[in-house]
């Protein structure tokens, strides 16, 4: 396990590639190195090493056009006299704060701390809230659905050509970004399963769609998975599941599930295709480990 603080990346990534943009701009400006160094707060020997092909700054820090624009205007700032070293401060304390709002600074601390992966590293802006927790519970959720999907020996024969999701909603759901899934969706290989990534917010359209007009219905229901629609998979849904059929058409789709959905949320939704649209068998549950267990329940009915 890795703990590290968003301001440990500040202190080790972020400030060196700063100080070596801005020792580059005011040298570009005609700054001798002991001024840049007095400007700096760091020694001459380090604007000298600032200076040095040798030093290998944060691409991903070097390359986003906001601190581009922040070490220019810092550096226009000192050359002209129309900015204090305060006022420089408050420049990249704002870079910095943006930075960790789901920006180069939270991409790096998901990288170094697998723990936020798919959360976009909301930690640094919003804290620990409930809000956090919900979103950590989904995305567990999601990833034992979907170990419980690849491991079930009768799912690759009932994986879509387009691929498979499986997919999640935070309660009361506002749009696709509250629905984790997995990117890239799952496809069949092999006789298994190919899972291309953990599951993210925001990383699935149609599953998404199916189940945000689900939960909108009814807030009981919040996940999802897809299997390709056929007699032998329909034939197997024992009778106590509710089916119902529906429009393939993407065009509309999302009112015409609303309106299905008036009368009730079925547990088994399918459409039977059409041209360029694979058809497709939605199964739902309480959660993603709920609509997987049911789906693969129904799968084991196939003789």
């Amino acid at each position: 396990m890795t703990v590290q603080l968003p301001s440990e990346i500040v202190v080790e990534r972020f400030l060196p590639t700063v100080r070596s943009m801005l020792a580059a701009e005011l040298e570009a400006r005609g700054f001798a190195q002991r001024a840049i160094a007095d400007r700096l707060g760091v020694s001459q020997a380090a604007v000298s090493q600032y200076l040095s092909d040798e030093r290998r700054d944060e691409e991903r820090f070097v390359d986003d056009p906001r601190l581009q624009a922040t070490v220019e205007r810092i550096a226009e700032g000192f050359e002209n006299e129309t900015m204090d070293d305060y006022e420089a401060l408050a420049e990249l304390l704002e870079l910095v704060r943006a930075f960790e709002d789901r920006g180069p600074i939270c991409a790096i601390h998901e990288e170094e701390m697998p723990a936020l992966e798919g959360m976009g590293c909301d930690l640094c802006v919003r804290g620990r809230d409930q809000a956090m927790q919900a979103e950590r519970d989904v995305l567990a959720n999601v990833r034992r659905a979907v170990r419980q999907f690849s491991n079930a020996p009768a799912v690759a024969d009932h994986v879509p050509n387009v691929g498979t999701n499986v997919a999640m909603a935070l309660p009361s759901p506002g749009n696709e970004t509250e629905v984790a899934a997995v990117p890239g969706r799952i496809h069949a290989m092999r006789g298994g399963l190919n899972v291309p990534a953990n599951p993210e917010f925001g990383a699935s359209h149609h599953v998404a769609t199916t189940l945000l007009a689900a939960t909108a219905a009814d807030e009981t229901v919040r996940g999802a998975v897809n299997l390709a629609t056929s007699d032998a998979l329909l034939a197997a849904v024992p009778d106590s599941l509710t089916v119902a059929n529906f429009d393939p058409e993407y065009e509309g789709r999302r009112q015409r599930l609303d309106d299905l959905f008036e009368t009730g949320v079925p547990q088994v939704l399918y459409h039977e295709g059409a041209f360029g649209i694979e058809p497709i068998t939605y199964v739902l549950g309480t959660s993603a480990v709920d609509a997987v267990e049911r789906a693969i329940a129904i799968l084991d009915r196939i003789g």
